[in-house]
């Protein structure tokens, strides 16, 4: 019965387009997306989807080291990638949402947790009070691995300046770093989002608090209560939020 209240509760943030993950073994969902949107879905240019950044006014060193970012080298991922995916929010934002990296909704349309992963990150903080417009998002990787696969060691260490500068620049009370990638690394270790879920630690100059990441809770649904209760937590500590009893 809990699995099936949290089915419903999932539902209900979605709406009734949403169709849950399909687990191993079980045949494969059909696209709702007619065939003949799919190609002018993919053409997407570059710096098309910018609107969401534009709205923010970034100082102009911000600005400046943004650019940059938008046309970087570093690593192969250039070669493979449609756009790079900066961040978006708030120079100000008292919460910072850190990532693995961006997927395929998010390299066409060019900005963070877009996709199904990131529908639901922006549902849940909505149902908290909190506007997906008053925080912070960014990922480990600036471009999306091919197939989604996991970042390479080469990538991060190629990446981890870009966000390192972003934190510097935003100062958040509390940056919620989102699954194990981006926990392990943010924190230098090796424990599991499990163990660290829930507990804050302190790494770059700012308060890191891991939980899970959305795409984990979506093929998880159970842990959707945890999921919200930490996003509650989390933009209570920031001063999102009235802090709790």
């Amino acid at each position: 019965m809990r699995h099936l209240r949290r089915h419903r509760e999932l539902e209900s943030l979605f709406g009734s387009d949403f169709f849950p993950i399909a687990r191993r073994g079980s045949p494969p969902l059909v696209s709702v997306t007619p065939p003949s949107k799919a190609p002018a879905h993919r053409q997407t240019s570059p710096g098309a989807s910018r609107k969401q950044e534009e709205n923010f006014n970034y100082p102009q060193d911000f600005e400046e080291f943004r650019r940059n970012v938008l046309a970087c080298t570093k690593c192969g991922l250039c070669s493979t990638r449609t756009q790079v995916v900066f961040g978006v929010g708030p120079i100000d934002a008292p919460l910072m949402f850190v990532g693995e990296a961006p997927g395929e909704d998010e390299d066409l349309q060019g900005e963070p947790f877009v996709g199904r992963a990131g529908q639901l990150l922006t549902k849940s903080l909505r149902k908290i009070g909190v506007e997906r417009n008053r925080v912070y998002i960014a990922n480990i990787l600036k471009c999306r691995p091919p197939g989604n696969r996991t970042p390479q060691f080469d990538e991060m260490a190629a990446c981890m300046p870009h966000l390192l500068r972003q934190i510097q620049a935003i100062r958040p009370k509390i940056l919620c770093a989102l699954g194990n990638i981006a926990a392990q690394t943010l924190l230098q270790t090796k424990t599991g989002i499990t163990r660290l879920r829930g507990k804050v630690a302190e790494a770059h100059g700012v308060r890191i608090f891991p939980t899970f990441h959305p795409a984990y809770v979506l093929r998880n649904m159970g842990e959707l209560g945890l999921f919200e209760a930490d996003l509650r937590r989390a933009c209570a500590d920031s001063g999102l939020l009235p802090a709790g009893p």
